[in-house]
């Protein structure tokens, strides 16, 4: 499905673009005070709309794959004192927001948010939805583990205000999940999914799968996507391996088992896509699929897809991201925020009164436009330069000199069938979609120069 000489030709090591700038360019210019006042500002610009993030980092166990900021789960009162801090600190930031801006997103993420007991979810949750006013169907989302789920778990998640829930599968092979050091669903999937769904018909429900692991082949990859069919979920993400032993250690023992190849690893995603896209799953961005009037389809068909550090949302449900926990990054207008990923400090610096500020990034104009192209080129496979320059109150001119834009640099993107150049804006081919993140560099001038900063491989 897609040329063998492409894939040779473009597999490089990029960023991913899940944020502009990468988090590897973010320094330690950022403190407390610092902070306090960006989250004043933020009041003053768009989107108006909060959306709140929960970082919670325990986890039963490590998987190996992870290169999520996790910890393995300490003692029960470690955690208590965890959980206190965190309201503190939603405390903290609620008082310096404006109290007519509404919530449209909240999702917790880890770690394994499940893996806590689930009277401080609740806890955490009645704090929220009591200091903030939210919009008319907000995305209340959680990811979980399946193997920490039981039937009153669940129950009492539905009735703490989630409607989304993200159940990380990852394998269905049980050889793959052993040599990632990851457990399998305690309870049938049937089970987890027709629970929820009797709780409330309106519950959404994401299967997330990573491929690029020890012992997946095609057949054995293809075999768990076509087994998580029957279930329906309304999304389901495929997401690629992402190897960085350099920055988590525990990586390596993957590498040892060994990874499959390059070539290997396209041939497990396109027959994967095949089978998604032959059930009527249509592909949204990177690595998501979606089905029926999902609201990202719409939001594609629309124009309107969008991503924040939540993942792909719609222009309704973005938000300017607050974020709470160790390690959780902030995303404001023109800001990001990272507190610090060690939980003692954390806890301490809270406690204290101040915010547990790591490091972070302030972004310069042309630094936001050049995130909003490469935004909108990702999620919706074309960029319009007028829509752009409208959106950014600047000039055309002004917008193509900011992201160096050279038709003639384009050219061997055009000549490989990934991009179309017009005189109104440039449009990503299907055959493009798979190499977006190539195509993003084209208009990251950061990225035109050599660069010291470390990324994973683009396929």
């Amino acid at each position: 499905m897609i040329p063998r000489h492409l894939l040779e030709k473009y597999n490089q090591s990029l960023p991913r673009y899940t944020s502009y700038p990468p988090a590897n360019y973010f320094t330690t210019d950022m403190d407390s005070e610092t902070f306090r006042n960006l989250l004043v500002e933020s009041n003053t610009h768009e989107p108006s709309n909060i959306s709140l993030y929960v970082h919670i980092p325990f986890c039963h166990k490590i998987c190996f794959y992870c290169g999520c900021n996790s910890v393995k789960y300490p003692k029960r009162d470690s955690v208590g004192d965890y959980i206190a801090a965190l309201l503190k600190e939603i405390k903290m930031v609620r008082e310096l927001l404006d109290p007519s801006r509404k919530v449209s997103q909240l999702h917790y993420g880890g770690g394994t948010p499940n893996a806590i007991p689930v009277e401080y979810i609740e806890q955490i949750n009645k704090l929220i939805f009591e200091s903030f006013t939210f919009i008319d169907e907000p995305e209340i989302a959680i990811e979980c583990h399946p193997a920490h789920l039981t039937e009153e778990y669940m129950e009492r998640l539905v009735k703490s205000g989630f409607n989304r829930f993200s159940l990380g599968i990852q394998d269905f092979d049980l050889k793959v999940l052993k040599t990632a050091n990851r457990e399998p669903s305690k309870l049938p999937l049937d089970v987890i999914t027709n629970f929820l769904r009797s709780l409330d018909p309106n519950i959404k429900i994401n299967f997330d799968f990573i491929y690029g692991l020890p012992h997946q082949t095609v057949e054995s990859f293809t075999e768990t996507i076509k087994q998580a069919l029957p279930y329906s979920p309304d999304r389901i993400v495929t997401f690629s391996y992402a190897h960085v032993p350099w920055f988590k250690k525990h990586q390596m023992a993957l590498e040892k088992a060994g990874l499959p190849d390059a070539d290997s690893k396209l041939k497990i995603f396109e027959s994967a896509f095949k089978v998604l896209i032959e059930n009527g799953y249509s592909d949204i961005g990177m690595d998501h699929y979606a089905k029926g009037d999902d609201e990202l389809i719409l939001a594609l068909k629309n124009n309107e897809l969008h991503r924040n550090f939540q993942g792909y949302c719609t222009r309704r449900t973005t938000g300017q991201v607050y974020a709470f926990g160790v390690s959780s990054i902030s995303q404001l207008h023109d800001s990001y925020i990272q507190n610090t990923k060690n939980i003692s400090e954390y806890v301490a610096t809270i406690n204290e009164g101040n915010f547990p500020v790591e490091k972070g990034y302030k972004m310069n104009f042309s630094e936001i436009v050049v995130r909003e192209v490469i935004n909108h080129l990702m999620c919706n496979r074309f960029m319009t330069w007028n829509d752009i320059a409208g959106r950014l109150a600047i000039s055309v001119e002004q917008l193509k000199e900011t992201v160096n834009f050279d038709a003639s640099k384009l050219e061997p993107l055009v000549s490989d069938d990934l991009l179309e150049v017009k005189d109104e804006g440039v449009v990503i081919t299907a055959l493009g979609r798979f190499f977006i993140r190539n195509i993003a560099v084209a208009f990251d001038p950061a990225m035109s120069a050599p660069t010291d900063k470390k990324f994973s491989k683009s396929i």
